[in-house]
Protein backbone atom coordinates (compact mmCIF):
# COMPACT_ATOMS: atom_id res chain seq x y z
CA UNK A 1 0.00 0.00 0.00
CA UNK A 2 1.21 3.23 -0.62
CA UNK A 3 2.63 5.31 2.56
CA UNK A 4 2.35 7.30 4.46
CA UNK A 5 -0.36 5.31 6.60
CA UNK A 6 -1.37 4.28 10.21
CA UNK A 7 -1.40 0.20 10.85
CA UNK A 8 -3.45 -0.90 13.38
CA UNK A 9 -2.90 -4.53 14.56
CA UNK A 10 -6.18 -5.81 15.72
CA UNK A 11 -4.75 -8.88 17.08
CA UNK A 12 -2.29 -6.60 19.59
CA UNK A 13 -5.11 -4.37 20.08
CA UNK A 14 -8.05 -6.97 21.58
CA UNK A 15 -4.62 -8.11 23.87
CA UNK A 16 -5.26 -4.93 25.69
CA UNK A 17 -8.61 -4.86 25.48
CA UNK A 18 -8.86 -8.41 27.36
CA UNK A 19 -6.10 -6.65 29.74
CA UNK A 20 -8.78 -3.88 30.48
CA UNK A 21 -11.67 -6.12 31.09
CA UNK A 22 -9.90 -8.11 33.54
CA UNK A 23 -9.15 -4.49 35.58
CA UNK A 24 -13.30 -4.05 34.93
CA UNK A 25 -14.24 -7.66 36.50
CA UNK A 26 -11.71 -7.40 39.18
CA UNK A 27 -12.26 -4.57 40.40
CA UNK A 28 -15.95 -3.15 39.40
CA UNK A 29 -14.84 -0.10 37.72
CA UNK A 30 -16.43 0.54 34.26
CA UNK A 31 -13.71 1.68 31.61
CA UNK A 32 -14.21 4.06 29.00
CA UNK A 33 -12.79 5.04 25.73
CA UNK A 34 -11.62 8.19 25.57
CA UNK A 35 -11.74 9.41 21.81
CA UNK A 36 -9.13 12.38 22.49
CA UNK A 37 -6.48 9.76 22.44
CA UNK A 38 -8.03 6.59 19.95
CA UNK A 39 -10.93 7.38 18.00
CA UNK A 40 -10.60 4.57 15.08
CA UNK A 41 -13.76 4.15 14.82
CA UNK A 42 -13.52 1.13 12.10
CA UNK A 43 -12.32 -0.79 15.93
CA UNK A 44 -15.44 0.02 17.35
CA UNK A 45 -16.81 -3.01 16.63
CA UNK A 46 -14.57 -4.60 18.91
CA UNK A 47 -13.82 -2.05 21.10
CA UNK A 48 -17.42 -2.46 22.00
CA UNK A 49 -17.22 -5.87 23.18
CA UNK A 50 -14.91 -4.67 25.82
CA UNK A 51 -15.52 -1.45 27.07
CA UNK A 52 -18.82 0.49 28.48
CA UNK A 53 -18.54 3.32 26.34
CA UNK A 54 -16.69 6.79 25.56
CA UNK A 55 -16.20 9.66 27.13
CA UNK A 56 -15.81 12.94 24.48
CA UNK A 57 -14.48 16.20 24.63
CA UNK A 58 -17.43 18.27 22.64
CA UNK A 59 -19.86 18.04 20.35
CA UNK A 60 -18.26 15.87 17.78
CA UNK A 61 -16.06 13.37 19.23
CA UNK A 62 -20.01 12.73 21.43
CA UNK A 63 -21.68 12.69 18.14
CA UNK A 64 -19.12 10.24 16.82
CA UNK A 65 -19.55 7.88 19.82
CA UNK A 66 -22.96 7.78 19.57
CA UNK A 67 -23.02 6.80 15.93
CA UNK A 68 -20.16 4.65 15.48
CA UNK A 69 -19.95 3.25 19.00
CA UNK A 70 -23.44 2.85 19.88
CA UNK A 71 -24.54 1.04 17.11
CA UNK A 72 -22.32 -2.22 18.18
CA UNK A 73 -23.47 -1.67 21.68
CA UNK A 74 -26.69 0.36 22.17
CA UNK A 75 -25.94 0.18 26.10
CA UNK A 76 -22.83 1.68 25.72
CA UNK A 77 -22.68 5.21 27.79
CA UNK A 78 -21.76 8.60 26.17
CA UNK A 79 -19.94 11.19 28.76
CA UNK A 80 -18.98 14.07 27.76
CA UNK A 81 -17.05 16.90 28.68
CA UNK A 82 -15.53 20.36 27.69
CA UNK A 83 -13.77 23.02 29.15
CA UNK A 84 -16.56 25.69 27.99
CA UNK A 85 -19.73 24.67 26.49
CA UNK A 86 -21.35 26.68 23.64
CA UNK A 87 -24.84 27.96 23.92
CA UNK A 88 -25.59 26.57 19.88
CA UNK A 89 -23.80 23.36 21.06
CA UNK A 90 -25.21 22.56 24.76
CA UNK A 91 -28.75 20.81 23.43
CA UNK A 92 -27.39 18.21 20.98
CA UNK A 93 -24.61 17.26 23.32
CA UNK A 94 -27.37 16.65 26.19
CA UNK A 95 -29.50 14.81 23.93
CA UNK A 96 -26.87 12.38 23.03
CA UNK A 97 -25.00 12.40 26.12
CA UNK A 98 -25.89 9.59 29.21
CA UNK A 99 -23.70 11.90 31.11
CA UNK A 100 -22.03 15.36 30.93
CA UNK A 101 -19.68 17.25 32.93
CA UNK A 102 -19.54 20.86 33.82
CA UNK A 103 -15.57 22.63 34.21
CA UNK A 104 -17.32 25.10 36.45
CA UNK A 105 -19.63 25.83 39.34
CA UNK A 106 -20.55 28.42 36.71
CA UNK A 107 -20.90 26.72 33.69
CA UNK A 108 -23.06 24.24 35.80
CA UNK A 109 -25.44 26.95 36.81
CA UNK A 110 -25.75 28.56 33.24
CA UNK A 111 -26.79 25.22 31.58
CA UNK A 112 -28.53 23.21 34.06
CA UNK A 113 -31.96 23.79 33.27
CA UNK A 114 -31.65 23.51 29.42
CA UNK A 115 -29.58 20.18 29.75
CA UNK A 116 -31.67 18.91 32.29
CA UNK A 117 -35.08 20.54 29.82
CA UNK A 118 -33.96 18.86 27.15
CA UNK A 119 -32.79 14.93 28.49
CA UNK A 120 -34.35 14.49 31.83
CA UNK A 121 -32.53 11.77 32.22
CA UNK A 122 -29.00 12.75 31.92
CA UNK A 123 -26.29 12.44 34.67
CA UNK A 124 -24.41 15.34 35.85
CA UNK A 125 -20.70 15.83 37.17
CA UNK A 126 -18.63 18.26 37.93
CA UNK A 127 -14.65 18.15 36.94
CA UNK A 128 -12.92 18.86 40.43
CA UNK A 129 -8.77 19.31 40.58
CA UNK A 130 -7.21 17.99 43.33
CA UNK A 131 -4.29 20.09 42.81
CA UNK A 132 -1.81 17.55 42.73
CA UNK A 133 -0.22 16.05 39.87
CA UNK A 134 3.09 13.98 38.76
CA UNK A 135 2.39 13.78 35.28
CA UNK A 136 5.94 14.56 33.29
CA UNK A 137 5.39 18.25 31.47
CA UNK A 138 3.77 21.38 31.90
CA UNK A 139 1.89 20.95 28.73
CA UNK A 140 0.22 17.61 29.67
CA UNK A 141 -0.34 18.62 33.58
CA UNK A 142 -4.24 19.27 34.00
CA UNK A 143 -3.30 19.95 37.95
CA UNK A 144 -0.70 22.67 37.23
CA UNK A 145 -0.63 25.99 38.52
CA UNK A 146 -3.59 28.03 37.27
CA UNK A 147 -4.86 25.08 35.44
CA UNK A 148 -7.86 25.81 33.44
CA UNK A 149 -9.39 22.65 33.82
CA UNK A 150 -11.43 21.55 36.54
CA UNK A 151 -12.95 23.38 39.76
CA UNK A 152 -10.58 23.98 43.19
CA UNK A 153 -11.71 22.83 46.59
CA UNK A 154 -11.29 26.35 47.21
CA UNK A 155 -14.14 27.43 44.09
CA UNK A 156 -16.28 24.55 44.72
CA UNK A 157 -19.90 25.53 45.02
CA UNK A 158 -21.86 23.17 47.80
CA UNK A 159 -25.03 24.87 46.55
CA UNK A 160 -24.73 22.67 44.01
CA UNK A 161 -24.67 19.24 45.77
CA UNK A 162 -28.37 18.33 45.73
CA UNK A 163 -27.74 18.32 41.18
CA UNK A 164 -24.67 16.43 41.24
CA UNK A 165 -24.55 12.72 40.18
CA UNK A 166 -20.77 12.34 40.43
CA UNK A 167 -17.59 13.88 39.91
CA UNK A 168 -14.76 13.73 37.84
CA UNK A 169 -11.58 14.34 38.25
CA UNK A 170 -8.06 13.64 35.75
CA UNK A 171 -4.52 14.44 37.02
CA UNK A 172 -2.39 11.38 35.39
CA UNK A 173 -0.35 11.26 31.94
CA UNK A 174 1.35 8.16 31.04
CA UNK A 175 1.57 7.07 34.93
CA UNK A 176 1.36 4.13 37.10
CA UNK A 177 -0.91 3.46 40.00
CA UNK A 178 1.53 4.41 42.71
CA UNK A 179 0.52 8.10 40.81
CA UNK A 180 -3.33 7.47 41.37
CA UNK A 181 -2.52 6.36 44.88
CA UNK A 182 -0.86 10.16 45.61
CA UNK A 183 -3.75 11.64 43.60
CA UNK A 184 -6.70 9.82 45.12
CA UNK A 185 -5.41 10.68 48.96
CA UNK A 186 -5.40 14.64 47.26
CA UNK A 187 -8.72 13.81 45.86
CA UNK A 188 -10.36 12.75 49.45
CA UNK A 189 -8.50 14.85 51.76
CA UNK A 190 -10.37 17.63 49.24
CA UNK A 191 -13.57 16.14 48.20
CA UNK A 192 -13.88 12.80 49.83
CA UNK A 193 -16.71 14.34 52.47
CA UNK A 194 -19.29 15.28 49.26
CA UNK A 195 -18.68 11.43 47.88
CA UNK A 196 -21.11 9.95 50.33
CA UNK A 197 -23.77 10.93 48.70
CA UNK A 198 -23.29 10.21 44.82
CA UNK A 199 -23.53 7.76 42.49
CA UNK A 200 -20.38 7.87 40.89
CA UNK A 201 -16.94 9.00 41.07
CA UNK A 202 -14.45 8.95 37.51
CA UNK A 203 -10.98 8.47 38.08
CA UNK A 204 -10.21 10.07 34.31
CA UNK A 205 -7.62 8.70 32.18
CA UNK A 206 -3.93 8.33 31.64
CA UNK A 207 -3.57 5.46 33.72
CA UNK A 208 -0.33 3.65 31.32
CA UNK A 209 -2.53 0.34 32.22
CA UNK A 210 -1.81 -2.08 29.28
CA UNK A 211 2.23 -0.73 29.71
CA UNK A 212 4.51 -3.27 30.58
CA UNK A 213 5.52 -3.13 34.31
CA UNK A 214 2.02 -1.36 35.09
CA UNK A 215 0.86 -2.03 38.85
CA UNK A 216 -2.82 -3.63 37.34
CA UNK A 217 -3.47 -5.49 41.06
CA UNK A 218 -2.05 -2.14 43.12
CA UNK A 219 -4.99 -0.39 40.51
CA UNK A 220 -7.41 -2.95 41.10
CA UNK A 221 -7.19 -2.70 44.80
CA UNK A 222 -7.35 0.94 45.14
CA UNK A 223 -10.38 0.68 42.88
CA UNK A 224 -11.82 -1.71 45.73
CA UNK A 225 -10.91 -0.09 48.55
CA UNK A 226 -12.22 3.19 47.46
CA UNK A 227 -15.45 1.62 46.77
CA UNK A 228 -15.52 -0.05 50.10
CA UNK A 229 -15.21 3.23 51.48
CA UNK A 230 -17.90 5.29 49.78
CA UNK A 231 -20.71 2.54 49.93
CA UNK A 232 -19.93 0.61 46.59
CA UNK A 233 -20.19 3.71 44.47
CA UNK A 234 -19.56 3.70 41.17
CA UNK A 235 -16.14 4.14 39.89
CA UNK A 236 -15.09 5.14 35.78
CA UNK A 237 -11.85 4.96 34.33
CA UNK A 238 -11.45 6.87 31.18
CA UNK A 239 -7.73 5.53 29.12
CA UNK A 240 -7.31 6.73 25.56
CA UNK A 241 -3.62 5.87 25.17
CA UNK A 242 -3.95 2.43 27.35
CA UNK A 243 -6.52 2.05 24.48
CA UNK A 244 -3.47 2.25 21.60
CA UNK A 245 -0.85 1.74 23.37
CA UNK A 246 1.54 -0.63 20.98
CA UNK A 247 -0.96 -1.67 19.21
CA UNK A 248 0.50 -0.14 15.56
CA UNK A 249 2.35 1.88 13.38
CA UNK A 250 3.46 4.77 10.70
CA UNK A 251 4.88 3.37 7.59
CA UNK A 252 6.58 5.73 5.53
CA UNK A 253 9.12 5.93 2.23
CA UNK A 254 12.28 7.65 2.04
CA UNK A 255 12.20 9.76 -0.99
CA UNK A 256 15.83 11.55 -0.98
CA UNK A 257 18.89 11.40 0.68
CA UNK A 258 21.83 13.89 0.83
CA UNK A 259 24.41 15.27 3.24
CA UNK A 260 24.98 18.46 5.06
CA UNK A 261 27.20 17.71 7.60
CA UNK A 262 25.66 14.16 8.04
CA UNK A 263 23.63 11.97 6.36
CA UNK A 264 20.07 13.59 5.40
CA UNK A 265 16.67 11.51 4.50
CA UNK A 266 13.69 13.06 3.55
CA UNK A 267 10.32 11.03 4.26
CA UNK A 268 6.78 11.29 2.73
CA UNK A 269 5.20 11.73 6.07
CA UNK A 270 5.97 14.71 8.81
CA UNK A 271 6.41 14.86 12.90
CA UNK A 272 4.90 18.37 12.68
CA UNK A 273 1.73 17.13 10.39
CA UNK A 274 1.64 13.47 11.44
CA UNK A 275 3.22 12.67 14.36
CA UNK A 276 2.78 15.99 16.75
CA UNK A 277 3.10 14.54 20.09
CA UNK A 278 6.92 13.30 19.47
CA UNK A 279 7.54 17.39 18.89
CA UNK A 280 5.06 18.46 22.03
CA UNK A 281 5.80 15.80 24.30
CA UNK A 282 8.68 16.04 23.41
CA UNK A 283 10.07 12.37 23.03
CA UNK A 284 11.93 10.22 20.40
CA UNK A 285 9.74 7.97 18.50
CA UNK A 286 11.10 4.24 18.04
CA UNK A 287 12.04 3.38 14.12
CA UNK A 288 12.05 -0.55 13.41
CA UNK A 289 15.64 -2.08 13.37
CA UNK A 290 16.71 1.25 13.81
CA UNK A 291 19.37 2.63 17.18
CA UNK A 292 20.34 5.25 18.58
CA UNK A 293 22.90 7.34 16.69
CA UNK A 294 26.19 5.87 15.82
CA UNK A 295 25.19 2.51 17.55
CA UNK A 296 24.78 0.71 13.95
CA UNK A 297 26.87 1.68 10.77
CA UNK A 298 24.74 4.26 9.29
CA UNK A 299 23.26 7.27 10.62
CA UNK A 300 20.79 9.37 9.62
CA UNK A 301 18.64 12.56 10.59
CA UNK A 302 15.19 11.77 9.12
CA UNK A 303 13.55 14.65 8.22
CA UNK A 304 9.62 15.16 6.96
CA UNK A 305 8.79 16.75 3.94
CA UNK A 306 7.47 20.05 4.94
CA UNK A 307 8.80 23.56 5.11
CA UNK A 308 9.10 23.90 8.74
CA UNK A 309 12.68 23.67 10.11
CA UNK A 310 12.18 21.53 13.23
CA UNK A 311 10.14 19.08 11.34
CA UNK A 312 12.73 16.27 12.50
CA UNK A 313 11.51 12.97 13.83
CA UNK A 314 15.42 12.05 14.86
CA UNK A 315 19.06 10.72 14.24
CA UNK A 316 18.68 6.90 13.66
CA UNK A 317 21.14 4.23 12.94
CA UNK A 318 20.98 1.16 10.48
CA UNK A 319 23.11 -1.59 9.67
CA UNK A 320 23.03 -0.89 6.15
CA UNK A 321 23.06 2.24 4.48
CA UNK A 322 19.36 3.75 3.39
CA UNK A 323 17.94 3.80 -0.02
CA UNK A 324 15.57 5.94 -1.80
CA UNK A 325 12.30 3.78 -1.80
CA UNK A 326 13.16 2.38 1.54
CA UNK A 327 10.27 1.73 4.07
CA UNK A 328 10.80 3.21 7.51
CA UNK A 329 8.51 2.02 10.26
CA UNK A 330 8.06 4.21 13.38
CA UNK A 331 6.69 2.02 16.24
CA UNK A 332 3.55 2.75 18.28
CA UNK A 333 2.14 5.68 16.12
CA UNK A 334 -1.60 4.83 16.62
CA UNK A 335 -2.53 6.47 19.50
CA UNK A 336 -2.83 10.30 19.91
CA UNK A 337 -1.94 10.67 16.34
CA UNK A 338 -4.03 10.49 13.26
CA UNK A 339 -6.91 12.42 16.01
CA UNK A 340 -4.41 15.20 16.36
CA UNK A 341 -2.92 15.16 12.65
CA UNK A 342 -2.87 18.34 10.24
CA UNK A 343 -2.57 19.12 6.50
CA UNK A 344 -0.12 21.54 7.50
CA UNK A 345 2.02 22.76 4.14
CA UNK A 346 -0.83 20.41 1.90
CA UNK A 347 1.04 17.67 2.87
CA UNK A 348 -1.59 14.31 2.77
CA UNK A 349 -2.59 12.42 5.54
CA UNK A 350 -1.67 8.98 6.05
CA UNK A 351 -4.21 6.38 5.19
CA UNK A 352 -5.88 4.45 7.72
CA UNK A 353 -5.48 0.55 7.50
CA UNK A 354 -5.84 -2.66 9.99
CA UNK A 355 -4.10 -5.85 10.07
CA UNK A 356 -6.55 -8.30 10.68
CA UNK A 357 -5.99 -11.51 13.24
CA UNK A 358 -5.52 -13.63 10.29
CA UNK A 359 -2.71 -11.17 8.33
CA UNK A 360 -4.76 -9.80 5.91
CA UNK A 361 -4.20 -5.98 5.68
CA UNK A 362 -7.32 -3.87 5.20
CA UNK A 363 -7.52 -0.70 3.68
CA UNK A 364 -9.75 1.65 5.82
CA UNK A 365 -9.40 4.85 4.18
CA UNK A 366 -7.55 7.31 1.83
CA UNK A 367 -7.17 10.78 2.20
CA UNK A 368 -6.68 13.03 -0.98
CA UNK A 369 -6.43 16.62 -2.22
CA UNK A 370 -10.12 17.35 -1.13
CA UNK A 371 -9.66 16.59 2.40
CA UNK A 372 -7.07 19.67 2.42
CA UNK A 373 -9.37 22.04 0.13
CA UNK A 374 -12.44 21.35 2.32
CA UNK A 375 -10.99 22.82 5.67
CA UNK A 376 -9.88 26.24 4.03
CA UNK A 377 -13.07 27.09 1.68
Amino acid sequence: MQTPIYICEEELLEKNLKLLEYVQQQSGAKIILALKGFAMFSTFEMVSKYLKGCTASGLYEARLAREEFCKFNPHAEVHTYSPAFKDEDIEEIARISDHIVFNSPNQMKRFLWKVKETNPNIEISLRVNPELSSAPVDIYNPCGLYSRLGTTVENFDENLLKELDGLNFHALCEQNADALEEVLESFDEKFGKYCHNLNYINFGGGHHITKKGYDIEKLIWLIKEFKQKYNDIDIYLEPGEAVGWEIGYLEATVLDIFKNGMDIAILDTSAEAHMPDTLAMPYRAAVRGAGEPGEKAYTYRLGGNTCLAGDIMGDYSFDKPLEIGDRVIFEDQIHYTFVKNTTFNGIKLPSLAIKRKDGKLELIKEFGYEDYKERLS
